[in-house]
């Protein structure tokens, strides 16, 4: 298929090369392009094309076409397309996960894990395909019969950010996809060949032209382009993941024009560690819910709640396994601002009183983008660190007594997306989990966990509307009712 790298050749490009859009099945090159650059190194490493009216009319034009044939297209087809992209993104792994590490800055380890997950999404959906289903319930008059049928929305306008861009983007558009929508995808500035990699896969496994398309603009259009996306009539529905900030914007563009929208945002997981824990375990848990991915993950653990009789001896236990597991890693984060802000955060939290537990924020490193793990004890209500989504690798650690403090510091944020409890006492467990306001717990594991199977979505400011499970194909039909006479 035209745009597909050659299998043998490296995925690192050429000088000048510029990542193409999907519109009606075609690779698009904008004639506007901008540059996107390594977190890890600053150089940079291609260009994109940047949307204009021009393009996102054309998008919107080709899903709306798309959907009038795509509807009508029964489960076997679909899951046919799925089950071979499953099958062709194992075999470009490798190259996708170049694209991914270079765009992003991430390990080897996050980009391997990411299309794993990715490919259980499409394997797992295709099992799902036919199990949208219709009812036929009682009238009251005896002499009219009724039925109630699924029907997908449309348009679907899917946002999906850089921090796990397959996983966020496969499932931005797969359960439309598969519920009969067409979806237009507004890939991430940050990596948009990973993006275009996704959906290359889709093309190469046969989906039809129009059905996903993908664009990308610079920074300084989002306002617009976001904007004429949504007030398009044929944009019937809208998911976005990413920050509580721009979350409220789109929810509030979308009300405007009476749309519904799906929205993850940001977290603030609370992972309590009661007396009775298993403290090997909870240490190990909490250290990869607090690093992976530099911290730059919306369930990533941000408050570490420990009971005070064991406190010391989890401290001990914690700052082992971060030694163990991340060893001399120096995180890198996406750009130098959220290491500034990472940073402040740690800075106003010493200032005030807190202290550092385990590394150094003002050590100097070989580039802005990087920033030593740090854990921060004594976090309390009157620092930014306690309630701030630090998205970074920054973790505070604070004391608790009494299972009443736990659930009261757990809950005094905005957020609710996701958390974790450590105990060995499952009713003690099961009491926190039915206290904790958030989309999720997590009994003995980290507060990071995102699966086909499981429904997830947040509480608050974390957002509304479930992705994943049979919870993510319903949210992309709606109901019709049809009554007829005997």
């Amino acid at each position: 298929m035209g745009g597909i790298p050659d299998r043998a050749a490296p995925a690192a490009v050429t000088e000048g090369y510029s990542v193409p859009f999907f519109i009606n099945g075609e690779e698009v090159h904008p004639q506007t392009k901008f540059q996107i650059t390594s977190p890890r190194t600053g150089e940079v490493i291609h260009h994109c094309g940047s949307a204009t009216d021009v393009e996102v009319s054309a998008a919107v034009d080709a899903a709306a076409n798309a959907f009038k044939t795509w509807k009508n297209t029964i489960p076997r087809e679909r899951r046919d397309i799925f089950l071979k992209a499953a099958d062709i993104l194992e075999r470009r792994k490798e190259e996708l996960g170049d694209y991914l590490m270079e765009e992003t800055g991430s390990p080897r380890q996050w980009a391997d894990f990411n299309i794993g997950v990715t490919k259980e999404f499409l394997i797992d959906v295709a099992g799902r395909l036919s199990s949208l289903e219709g009812s036929i319930p009682t009238t009251e008059d005896p002499t009219i019969g009724a039925m109630v049928v699924r029907e997908p929305f449309g348009v679907i306008l899917a946002i999906a950010p850089w921090n796990a861009p397959y996983i966020l983007g496969i499932r931005s558009v797969l359960f439309p996809i598969a519920a009969g929508n067409t979806a237009i995808l507004k890939g991430s500035e940050a990596c948009p060949r990973t993006m275009w990699g996704l959906c290359s896969v889709f093309h190469e496994a046969g989906l039809p032209a129009g059905v996903l398309n993908l664009i990308v603009h610079e920074p300084a259009n989002a306002a617009s382009i976001t904007q004429r996306l949504i007030a398009d009539p044929n944009i019937k529905k809208i998911n976005f993941t990413g920050s509580t900030a721009v979350g409220r914007i789109i929810g509030k563009l979308a009300a405007e024009h009476l749309k519904p929208v799906l929205l993850e945002l940001g977290g603030k997981a609370p992972a309590i560690v009661w007396e009775d824990a298993d403290l090997e375990n909870a240490a190990v848990q909490c250290a990869l819910g607090a690093f992976l991915n530099s911290g730059q993950i919306c369930m990533s653990t941000e408050r570490i709640l420990v009971h005070k009789n064991i406190r010391a001896e989890f401290e001990k236990k914690f700052v082992g396994a971060i030694d163990h597991i991340f060893g001399s890693e120096l995180p890198v984060l996406i750009n130098s601002l959220a290491v500034e802000k990472n940073k402040k955060l740690v800075q106003d939290a010493v200032g005030k009183g807190a202290s550092l537990l385990y590394g150094d924020v003002s050590a100097e490193e070989a580039t802005k983008t990087q920033m030593r793990h740090v854990v921060v004890s004594g976090v309390n209500p009157d620092m930014d660190m306690y309630k701030t989504e630090s998205f970074g690798p920054t973790v505070s650690l604070i004391e608790i007594e009494s299972e009443e403090e736990a659930l009261r510091i757990a809950n005094d944020t905005e957020y609710g997306l996701s958390s974790a409890v450590f105990t060995e006492d499952l009713r003690r467990g099961l009491r926190f989990a039915k206290g904790i306001e958030s989309g999720a717990v997590h009994i003995n594991s980290m507060t990071v966990h995102d699966e086909s199977a499981l429904p997830h979505g947040g509480a608050k400011a974390s957002g509304y509307g479930r992705f994943n499970q049979s919870h993510g194909m319903n949210e992309w039909v709606r109901t019709k009712t049809i009554t007829y006479k005997y």
